[in-house]
């Protein structure tokens, strides 16, 4: 019988769609903006009408062709889909460069790229005629059979076989893939939240961000009434989130919804982002590393050593629903020896259904709000 359930928040409950276009206007920027490489300064805003950023996030995704692809190799965090745009095209782009500057590009390639290494690459870039080139990256990352962190790894790779460098500087989340997050905050949260969100000022101001106006994936009061429902019954519920903690509270303050979570049970970004500094050797603690979930059920006042050392699958764990849209969700919850509910209102929408038939989910739901009729069904409520 189910007695807990952890939701995902991207692709369930809210839209990923600003997430996707923040994330194709931050590779944009990092390639054209003069505050980065300054490939095309003159071509560079920061009011672009819809179609416009639908055009760029058309282009820098190939039709989200890249986004699905990391998203099937179990990558579920945008800062992470950024950092991999990103990092392939600047390799592409030092390649074209690479008989004239190997010097310069080996001494970049081997220690760490922050945004003045960035500056100083672009000014040397501005001297040649270099081009990017979206269309590439699937064509070199489908050679790779990795998951998630392999990509990084991966990075390192191509890095060998384009510019002829043995480097690591790739594989970790340092000064690069901070530069990546930065930029991706400016977009998402603006002007008003960036400090709150990333400790630094924005380097581009004058961004609003989308927090105001999230979209939710189903009627706001409908999903209202479902975590009402779902409380009164005497379920305990709790979210499981990628998202950064201000990026989910204050979506949910702002629909109502907060009043049916204890804050306990709210694990985001932020929980993750310091346990993994509590223990660096375990270097990547978010999904399908189940340490979120794992401590949506214990708790956040659970020591992080505490959560990372439960014996899995997890005691009771059958008693456990988790409800996702990805795969990393599912890797998650299988681990955990947890139900899983796949919902077909992520980046794939319907599509995914073959994906979660293929990988055994236990429900596959149009719907958040179809969880009721599930757990009727189990639970005779």
């Amino acid at each position: 019988m189910i007695k807990t359930i952890l939701f995902d928040v991207d692709g369930v409950l809210l839209s990923e769609e600003h997430y996707f276009d923040a994330s194709a206007l931050t590779v944009w920027e990092l390639l054209i903006s003069n505050n980065y490489l300054a490939l095309s300064p003159n071509e560079y805003k920061i009011d672009y009408s819809k179609d416009e950023i639908s055009g760029i996030r058309e282009l820098v995704f190939e039709n989200d062709q890249v986004l699905k692809f990391l998203k099937s190799r179990g990558l579920n965090a945008n800062w992470d889909m950024i950092y991999l745009t990103f990092s392939y095209q600047l390799i592409h782009l030092l390649a074209q460069i690479k008989d004239k500057e190997y010097e310069s590009i080996n001494k970049w390639c081997l220690s760490p790229i922050d945004r003045n290494v960035l500056l100083e690459m672009g000014k040397v870039l501005g001297k040649y005629e270099v081009t990017v080139d979206y269309r590439l990256f699937l064509k070199d990352f489908q050679r790779s059979t990795g998951m998630k962190g392999d990509l990084f790894n991966f990075l390192n790779v191509l890095a060998k076989e384009k510019l002829g460098i043995d480097t690591a500087i790739f594989s970790e989340k340092g000064a690069l893939w901070s530069v990546c997050e930065h930029v991706s905050q400016e977009w998402y949260v603006g002007d008003e939240n960036v400090v709150n969100s990333t400790g630094r000022p924005s380097v581009q101001l004058g961004k609003l961000g989308y927090l105001a106006n999230e979209t939710t994936l189903a009627s706001r009061m409908e999903i209202d009434e479902l975590f009402a429902s779902l409380v009164e019954t005497g379920f305990t519920i709790g979210i499981g989130t990628g998202r950064p903690r201000l990026e989910t509270v204050l979506p949910f303050g702002h629909l109502d919804w907060l009043k049916h979570f204890d804050n306990n049970r709210i694990i985001t970004a932020d929980e993750v982002f310091l346990a993994e500094n509590e223990h660096p050797e375990k270097k990547s603690l978010s999904k399908p590393h189940p340490f979120t979930y794992i401590m949506a059920v214990l708790g956040k006042q659970t020591p992080v050593t505490e959560c990372l050392n439960v014996n899995l699958p997890i005691k009771n764990g059958e008693e456990i629903l988790v409800v996702g849209d990805s795969l990393a969700d599912l890797l998650a919850a299988r681990q955990m020896g947890c139900k899983f509910a796949a919902v077909l209102t992520g980046l794939s929408g319907k599509d995914a259904r073959s994906e979660f038939e293929e990988q055994q989910a236990d429900y596959i739901l149009d719907s958040v709000l179809d969880i009721k009729g599930i757990l009727e069904f189990r639970c005779n409520l």
